[in-house]
């Protein structure tokens, strides 16, 4: 039978003290610690360890600079102007083109002057071709399409005119309107993509 400690008298403080000094003797590790002390020659295994989780993401790929107009020519190599004509409803005075091969930017201007149809065709790396369409129509702003069939992007229209952008694998095509009306920009689109065959 267990009998109580006798906290009232002197055996029982003595008890008390005698475990105290004993407890006072042992150290208790920190947490974390692998419970040996520096110089005991102790074999403690580490406890607790942590991990850390590293995401690397890919650099955002380097575009080519937005086309500019240079030299004016009879027609644009995959877009008649009377096609252009047709599928943007204005008549064309002039046909500029870009320096990019082997495709160049085409740009078709209406009699006052202003440019009324842009044709850009892009053909290389694929996170280049799709950061040339999300740059014309981006994701968190535009609507998305996947027309023609195996095509990827995105379209945009306003007061101000319409763009049309998709691409697929390394190719791109985007087609910016002066007309409100998006489903002339994807009409350019997709006979563009009709004649090279992309």
């Amino acid at each position: 039978m267990r009998r109580p400690l006798a906290f009232g008298t002197r055996a029982g403080l003595a008890g008390l003290a005698a475990a105290a000094i004993t407890l006072a003797g042992c150290s208790i590790p920190e947490p974390g610690s692998n419970g040996s002390s520096g110089g005991d020659g102790g074999s403690g295994t580490a406890t607790g360890e942590q991990t850390r989780t590293v995401t690397r993401t890919e650099p955002a790929p380097e575009l080519p600079p937005e086309p500019k107009p240079a030299g004016v020519v009879d027609a644009c190599p995959y877009l008649p102007t009377t096609d252009a004509e047709r599928a943007n409803g204005q008549g064309v005075s002039e046909v500029r083109t870009s320096t990019e091969q082997p495709h160049p930017t085409c740009f078709f201007y209406r009699p006052d002057g202003e440019v009324q149809l842009v044709t850009q065709v892009f053909t290389g790396a694929p996170d280049v071709a799709t950061g040339i369409v999300n740059r014309a129509a981006p994701i968190d702003t535009s609507n998305p399409t996947e027309q023609p069939a195996g095509w990827s992007g995105g379209y945009l229209s306003g007061d101000e005119g319409a763009v049309y952008a998709v691409s697929k694998q390394g190719n791109a095509v985007v087609v910016t309107t002066n007309q409100a009306q998006s489903v002339k920009a994807r009409t350019v689109a997709t006979d563009v993509i009709a004649t090279l065959g992309l």
